[in-house]
This record gives C-alpha cells, sequence and structure tokens, in this order.
C-alpha cells in the first residue's frame, strides 16, 4: 500500500519550499501561475489529499457539523437532513449524521463524544425520552464549552441556544379553521406523541380554532396516546359512538393510519368524513386518497439551521446573539378534504 504523500516530499521533488507548495494548493496569487500549476499537476498525479486533522488542529476548526437526528424513518427529518447537507456543502462544511432513536441515553452518549474537537458545533432535534425527562444538562454543559447549538423542531425554554421551529399554534388552528370551512361540525384530533410539547400546541390551535367559532370543544373526539399502538381500535371505539364528520391528525403516520380505518369501514372521504394530516411527506402524497396537509417545509428548516449555526462558527453572529426562527406552513389541498363552503 502506497502512502500518502505530504506536501514536504511534494517541495522536495520539485526543489522548492515548502511553503511555496502550501501556497500553489491553495492558489494563492504570490505563486506564480507556472510554478503554481506544476505543483498543483505534480500533486494531483500523485493523489495528494491534505491532511485534514492536522489542518483542524492547526485552525482549531474542524468544519465539521454534528447533526443529531431522533429518526431517520420519520419522511421530515430526512428532509430536514438534506436542507442542512445542502447549506453545509455550498459552505465547506462537512456533516456528521448521529440518529438517537429517541433514546436519553445515545443523545448524551453521542453529544459528548463529537463534542471533545471531533466537531464544530451541533444542529440537534431533542429525543422524545430526553424532553419526558426534562434532563439537558448535556446541552447546557455543550453551551457552557462555548460549542454553539441550533434545535430544531422539538425545543425547550430551558436551553438556551438559536432554535428553528414551526408555528404550531398557528397551523393547527388554520387546518381546524379549514375543516369548519368546509362545513365539518364534529371534528375529531389525533395525537400519538403526548410527550412532546410540539404535539401538544398543535392541540392548542385546535381548541383555539372551535372555541373561536363557538364550538365546544368534546373530549371524547380528542385521542391522545404516546404512540400508534392501539390507535385503530381508539379510531373504531371514537366512530361508534360519536358523529364524526372531520378528523385533524397532528402527525402523518396516524393521518394514514385513520385513512386506512375509515377506507376499511366504507367511510367516504371526503363526503362523509374529511381528513386533514400534519406534515405534507410521502404517505399523504400517495395514500387513498391522498391527503390535505400541513406542509411544514422541513427542507426550508434544514437550510436556516445551518446557515444560522454556519454565520456563528464563523463569527458573524455573536454567541450570546441567540434567536428564534419561526417556519411558516402552508396547507396542501387534496382529494381528503371538501371544497369550501362557509366563509367566516
Amino acid at each position: 500500500m502506497n502512502k500518502r504523500i505530504t506536501i514536504k516530499q511534494i517541495a522536495q521533488a520539485l526543489h522548492v519550499s515548502i511553503s511555496t507548495v502550501s501556497k500553489a494548493l491553495n492558489d494563492s496569487y504570490e505563486i506564480s501561475e507556472e510554478t503554481k500549476k506544476k505543483i498543483q499537476e505534480y500533486a494531483k498525479l500523485h493523489k495528494y489529499k491534505p491532511n485534514t486533522l492536522a489542518l483542524s488542529l492547526q485552525n482549531k476548526k474542524t468544519k465539521t457539523i454534528g447533526i443529531i437526528i431522533p429518526n431517520i424513518l420519520t419522511y421530515y427529518f430526512a428532509r430536514v437532513l438534506r436542507g442542512i447537507e445542502k447549506v453545509a456543502t455550498e459552505k465547506g462544511y462537512n456533516i456528521i449524521t448521529c440518529i438517537t432513536n429517541e433514546s436519553y441515553k445515545k443523545e448524551v452518549n453521542t453529544m459528548e463524544m463529537l463534542s471533545n474537537g471531533t466537531i464544530d458545533g451541533f444542529i440537534a432535534c431533542i429525543s422524545v425520552e430526553t424532553l419526558k425527562l426534562k434532563n439537558f444538562e448535556h446541552f447546557h454543559d455543550i453551551l457552557n464549552e462555548g460549542t454553539p447549538i441550533v434545535l430544531y423542531d422539538r425545543v425547550h425554554k430551558d436551553i438556551n441556544c438559536d432554535k428553528v421551529v414551526t408555528d404550531n399554534v398557528k397551523s393547527a388552528y388554520k387546518a381546524t379553521r379549514f375543516l369548519m370551512k368546509s362545513d365539518c361540525k364534529n371534528i375529531a384530533i389525533i395525537s400519538t406523541s403526548e410527550g412532546l410539547n410540539i404535539n401538544k400546541f398543535r392541540i392548542k390551535g385546535y381548541l383555539k380554532a372551535l372555541t373561536k367559532y363557538g364550538v365546544t370543544p368534546n373530549e371524547n373526539l380528542i385521542i391522545r396516546l404516546e404512540d400508534e399502538t392501539n390507535l385503530k381500535e381508539r379510531i373504531n371505539e371514537m366512530l361508534d359512538n360519536n358523529e364524526v364528520d372531520g378528523i385533524f391528525s397532528v402527525d402523518e403516520v396516524s393521518g394514514a393510519i385513520a385513512t386506512q380505518v375509515l377506507n376499511k369501514r366504507g367511510i367516504k372521504i371526503p363526503q362523509e368524513i374529511s381528513i386533514i394530516g400534519f406534515t405534507n411527506g410521502i404517505l399523504s402524497r400517495y395514500g387513498s386518497p391522498p391527503l390535505t396537509s400541513v406542509n411544514r417545509f422541513a427542507h426550508t428548516t434544514g437550510e436556516v439551521a445551518a446557515t444560522r449555526l454556519i454565520d456563528k462558527l464563523e463569527n458573524k453572529i455573536e454567541f450570546d446573539d441567540i434567536k428564534t426562527e419561526i417556519i411558516r406552513t402552508q396547507l396542501v389541498e387534496r382529494e381528503s378534504t371538501k371544497k369550501l363552503f362557509i366563509k367566516f
């Protein structure tokens, strides 16, 4: 196996100084075009690659960002990652992506491992388990060390760092109002991650819309679960015992499950029951029928988070300049909701 050629070896072979080689490889204006071309061609011929570890030690920067994702199987998080990767690549940064699988312990261990000098900053979404435990010491420790963090989607007021979030209350309010405008009077809501504040905010938006337009909330039409286990049974039980003509699902999977239940019962969507889901992903677009959805612009969320972090790493923004960016949503109408009748 051939050893990697070094700058020193290039300098010896071409009878120039190490400094000249370094400047030529960095395309410096201080080196003549002839010398620069000769050095660059020799380096390429011998497959020279810069020692990124040595450069990071010298510059005290790794040009690498740690990305913490709670669940890679979720379409939203995959799209956020795409947005982060796009901006990071454009700005010359690498990313290390780690998946916590909603585990507090794995989140702590991963962030401790990466914060030993491997990365310059974090873009993170807090795991469900961490939010339930309300233990954020690992975030506080990293911030106290001077490492910037940008939280996205799931955030907490006790972590003093930059955040990129969806306006969950307003988005849920608008989705519920849309169902009411399309002549739905008995609107149910499904939440399958009760440990998350974002879902509580979405329920808050739903209740706000009902109250605003004089509808008394019916607790029998509110399904609150920790996960999707037994969701089909709960939906069937609700439909057996209540009049329902609209369903608002605060996540995409629940919307797909609700659609399955209605189809199996022979209920016509949207003629008998309309459905709106949260997050405009693959399940929403290719379900039967395709779901009207709240588009959260996940890709934009990733881009904004990455831009904010890199601006801090490059000292364009002060470390203590903390900001929360709110990403607006848009309702994408499909075949699961009726045309509008009532104007509010």
